[in-house]
């Protein structure tokens, strides 16, 4: 006679139970949001169930998850707090930083140069007020406005330009530059630029468009025309850097994967005197020639320990666009 063996029997997970009391009424509906649509996007990574009673939330999950839950409601709710909205974005990045990321406060001052010495990290510009949102990117402007020369070296979508423009233009108004000079490769035209039609600005400004779109969320239409017109905000191929020594400027190299080694020295050595340089780029999405050593790769490693320059390190973590890009990331980081 055949005997049956029963699996053995689980004890069921414990849950825990976490009550937050938010004071202000009217912030914790914004917490929520539309339809509890937050509340849903919390429930729905973390595993946890939310409940409202009247100005309390109650999350009933397993112990790491309902206590890790609450830490992202709390940061979100002092960004409330701090007068600033809560977009699904957010809440993304507060999943990912484990409710860290919006931990910083604090009040600004005057100068800009002095309030990233202790304040909040914030950058202001002719039309808004920028936010650096996880930790790296934080570090980042930091390196920013205290060295000269530094690198911000991570995947697409980690605001490395959009960052590094804004301080720019920032350093603009406050005056602590005169000049604002953006750069990349135009390595995808290479010998072609000739064949394209219209003049070289026409030729190359294809390439350029993602620093224009930068200038363009921070400046008046009107006065970044204006600036460009005098000259007094640049954008062009890195090819067009050579011979040059950059005074007093603030200087942004993009897509320095894509420049060579040599084109790296030259670039690097334009820095002059009262001028920041700053070179943002991706390892994985280098476009040059196969056996030509990318100008990033080298100097990352010839200068990593050379005093009073900065390297701040961005991962899919960082990723401040479509939660999906983070999530496409990752994919293609684990396959290789």
């Amino acid at each position: 006679m055949a005997t049956s063996v029963l699996p053995p029997q689980t004890e069921p997970t414990a849950l825990h139970e976490e009550v937050v009391e938010f004071p202000d009424n009217r912030l914790l509906i914004d917490l929520c949001g539309e339809y509890d649509r937050n509340l849903a996007e919390i429930e729905q990574n973390l595993g946890v169930q939310i409940l409202r009673r009247g100005n309390e939330l109650v999350v009933v999950g397993e112990d790491p998850s309902a206590r890790e839950a609450v830490e992202v409601l709390q940061a979100l709710y002092e960004r409330l707090e701090n007068g600033k909205d809560v977009a699904r974005e957010d809440v993304d990045r507060e999943l990912r930083m484990g409710g860290a990321a919006g931990a910083e406060t604090g009040t600004r001052d005057g100068d800009q140069l002095e309030m990233f010495r202790g304040g909040p990290i914030e950058i202001k510009t002719r039309k808004k007020l920028i936010e650096p949102r996880t930790d790296a990117q934080k570090a980042y402007v930091r390196a920013l406005f205290g060295n000269e020369l530094a690198f911000g070296i991570g995947p697409a979508g980690t605001g490395k330009t959009y960052l590094a423009v804004a301080v720019g233009v920032s350093m603009f108004i406050e005056g602590h530059v005169d000049r604002i000079i953006l750069s990349r490769p135009a390595v995808e035209a290479g010998e072609k630029l000739g064949y394209l039609p219209g003049d070289m600005r026409e030729k190359v400004d294809p390439y350029m468009q993602p620093l224009y779109d930068a200038l363009n969320d921070f400046l008046p239409g009107k006065q970044l025309a204006k600036l460009i017109e005098e000259r007094r905000i640049e954008i062009a191929p890195l090819a067009f850097m050579r011979g040059r020594t950059l005074s007093n400027a603030f200087v942004v190299l993009d897509e320095a994967q894509n420049a060579t080694s040599m084109q790296m020295k030259m670039f690097l050595t334009r820095l002059g005197e009262g001028s920041r340089m700053v070179i943002t780029g991706d390892r994985s999405q280098v476009d040059l020639p196969r056996g030509v050593t990318s100008g990033l790769h080298d100097a990352e490693r010839l200068l990593k320990s050379v005093p009073g320059i900065a390297f701040t390190y961005f991962s899919a973590r960082d990723v401040v666009r479509h939660p999906l890009v983070a999530a496409i990331i990752d994919a293609y980081e684990a396959d290789r």
